[in-house]
């Protein structure tokens, strides 16, 4: 299994999938104005390689950054409220807090030295100019490449304009075949026809070709790929045919954009009917798609299923989609440039609503067939699944929540989508969605009700005990009005994990007991009967009860083993650890805590891995080892305060913790205690995980 990309120390750089072809200047002024200022905006019009030149610029300085290089692509977002949640999700962080989203973002920053590409923000230029500036302003090490069609006006910003390719005659001392844009016409036309080379006989006409593409990269890419049909002189005619009718007698009076729309137009015009239909309609998906998604949201009306493969190979072969593999399978993504045009067809035909609307069913569906999977044996591909269509998700629940109309419609896609916000680290964002869903939609009902537990559920794993119990008792009034009793029962069992955390010993057993038995032998493994027998094994433990709270924990674990469920039976892991601890079985409670970790850090699950590691460091500390421990608690506590509230901020925890800490702290001495807990803050996430593991050289903490 796969650990999640936006884990690797080194960033989470997208690939380049084409070679780079010139730009040896500008790549330079970049690159110095990179070490000159902490936020350089790459500006230029559509087409002339922005994204593509800060890409590149990323790869060549990554050395340079010892935490990395790390790229969050801004292009779908509608919404300037997710700016923030884009750019966390991005940095792989699993924010589980309620607090300020830059707050967050910020500390998470610290004192790295990181660089961090913000790729198409000239939609969101406001948010983007202020958050930047909080950031920089917080982070004295990060430094920020942005690209956009204009300036983001922030205090301190570099701005480079990425000009189009010089084009044979602009330098009257250069041969046509050191030229730029014809070296890009060059390479691009090899990979489309093997051996395709600019020579005597056709230099001339390639050189031509690329003036009258005002030497855009995109424009020139585009023509390149119809050498599978048309020689250059064939395509400098038509091309030429082409300006000619919409610049009318003079060449001069088209401008550059209008030079790209000609390039787009054209290749547009040269697609089959099937294939110009297709590109309309692939409009609606934001990031990337799969073969499934392209059939499901945009087959019918004129456009048969059977055929959609054929139609999206014809545009692959056309460079309109770019095609590759992912590890949950293959998928598609056309260019932002062709997206925008392709949605202003699809405008013109009158089909955005329909489409949005399919492409909405789509991701619903998805949500839904993820909830009723997510405690079997493929939870970790609806993991890695739903964090890939994260984007798609976002332009789904923003169409449903700025449409009163959709408003139910919304209650059931976000609230379907809990275990993404509860296990796949996205509770902030969550939060947010539910509550604007919750909002839109104020009339009780089976819905509305599923939204608040669901919300109660993310709010306690927040910290944020008041919100989550406010919560659950608004579900639980509203479910007795909507005649909804599985609801009634998942409020009840919400209102008991915030008694737990709370410390109410004697309210978390009652109302978890009744949950467990509303639920026991049912199918709803989660969020009703596993989660409330751990929960309950842990107050059963927190009283002293070491036997039956093992034994439900025993019971557990076979179930989630017969059912395939993982992510559950980390927690029966992480409790179990703490049974095994308390009954002075110190070694199987390191293996069963390592056991809970090994599992947690394949989802991702930042609050569940800093549990465990509270559990171990207690674990060394009865062992004999106070060092070790006050890494683990330094390492531990540095990434509660970066991902969520410490300890949930929970008696339940809390308590412990403490405890744990002046233990250790007497046995090593205050100045002893202070430098092993500071070397231990310096481990990053990933640090930790290997260390908790052994999988870490302890003198790597050395100073």
């Amino acid at each position: 299994m796969a650990t999640p990309s936006g884990w690797r120390r080194e960033g989470n750089l997208p690939a380049e999938l084409t070679s780079f072809v010139g730009r040896t200047r500008l790549l330079a002024t970049i690159r110095q104005r990179l070490h000159d200022s902490r936020l350089v905006t790459v500006t230029g019009i559509g087409g002339v390689g922005k994204s593509r030149t800060a890409l590149r610029i990323a790869h060549l300085v990554r050395q340079e950054f010892k935490d990395g290089v790390w790229y969050a692509d801004l292009a779908r977002l509608q919404d300037s409220g997710m700016v923030q949640h884009t750019i966390t999700a991005s940095l792989g962080i699993a924010d589980q807090s309620h607090r300020a989203g830059s707050e967050t973002l910020a500390e998470w920053l610290g004192d790295r030295e990181i660089l961090l590409i913000l790729d198409t923000c000239e939609h969101l230029v406001d948010a983007c100019a202020e958050l930047t500036q909080d950031l920089l302003s917080r982070a004295p090490n990060l430094r920020i490449v942005a690209t956009s069609r204009r300036s983001l006006n922030a205090p301190g910003e570099f701005t480079v304009a990425v000009p189009p390719l010089a084009v044979p005659g602009d330098d009257p001392s250069e041969s046509p075949y050191t030229n730029e844009a014809v070296q890009l016409f060059a390479v691009r036309g090899s990979a489309v026809v093997p051996d395709f080379v600019v020579d005597e006989s056709n230099v001339q006409a390639v050189s031509e070709l690329c003036r009258r593409l005002d030497g855009i990269p995109l424009a020139i890419e585009l023509a390149a790929v119809r050498l599978r049909a048309l020689s250059v002189e064939q395509i400098l005619a038509l091309l030429a045919d082409r300006f000619s009718l919409l610049a009318g007698a003079s060449r001069t009076a088209l401008p550059r954009h209008q030079t790209l729309r000609a390039a787009i137009g054209w290749s547009h015009e040269l697609c089959e009917p099937a294939e110009r239909l297709l590109w309309a309609r692939l409009s609606v998906f934001a990031g990337d798609f799969d073969l499934d998604a392209a059939r499901y949201v945009c087959a019918g009306d004129g456009l048969d299923a059977a055929t959609v493969l054929n139609v999206i190979s014809g545009l692959v072969d056309k460079s309109i989609l770019f095609s590759f593999t992912t590890p949950v399978g293959h998928r598609y993504r056309l260019i932002d440039t062709l997206r925008q045009y392709g949605a202003e067809w699809l405008e013109k035909l009158g089909e955005t609503e329909t489409l949005r609307r399919r492409h909405r069913d789509h991701y619903l569906e998805l949500a839904q067939r993820g909830e009723h999977s997510w405690s079997g044996p493929r939870q970790v591909h609806w993991y890695v699944r739903m964090r890939q269509e994260h984007d798609n998700i976002r332009v789904a629940l923003d169409y449903c929540l700025s449409d009163p109309i959709e408003a139910k419609v919304g209650l059931e896609l976000v609230s379907s989508l809990w275990f993404l916000w509860v296990a796949c680290g996205f509770a902030r964002e969550g939060a947010v969605y539910l509550e604007r869903a919750l909002a839109g939609s104020r009339v009780p009902s089976k819905e509305r009700c599923k939204a608040l537990w669901v919300l109660a559920y993310i709010r306690s794993a927040q910290g944020d005990l008041p919100g989550a119990l406010a919560a659950a008792e608004e579900c639980s009034n509203e479910a007795v009005r909507a005649g909804d009793s599985g609801a009634v029962i998942l409020a009840t069992k919400m209102q008991g994990t915030t008694a737990m955390l709370q410390g109410d010993a004697k309210k978390a057993t009652a109302l978890l007991g009744v949950a467990i038995e509303f639920h026991r032998g049912g199918r709803e493994l989660n969020p009703g009967l596993l989660p409330a027998i751990v929960e309950l094994s842990m107050v059963l433990f927190a009283q002293g009860d070491y036997a039956e709270a093992e034994g439900l924990l025993v019971d557990c674990v076979n179930v989630c083993t017969e059912r395939g469920e993982q992510w559950l039976r980390s927690y029966a892991w992480y409790a179990t650890a703490q049974v095994q601890r308390a009954t002075g079985r110190h070694g199987e409670a390191l293996e069963s805590g390592k056991a809970s970790v090994r599992i947690k850090r394949h989802f991702h699950d930042v609050l569940g891995i800093v549990l465990c590691v509270d559990v171990m460091a207690g674990l060394y500390l009865e062992m004999g080892r106070p060092e070790y421990t006050a890494h683990l608690l330094g390492a531990a506590q540095t990434n509660w305060r970066t991902f969520g509230l410490p300890q949930f901020g929970a008696p339940f925890f809390t308590n412990e913790h403490e405890q744990c800490v002046k233990e250790c702290r007497k046995l090593l001495g205050d100045a002893a205690y202070q430098d092993a807990y500071d070397r231990g803050t310096r481990l990053s996430l990933t640090e930790l995980i290997e260390y908790a593991l052994d999988e870490f050289d302890e003198p790597s903490l050395a100073d």
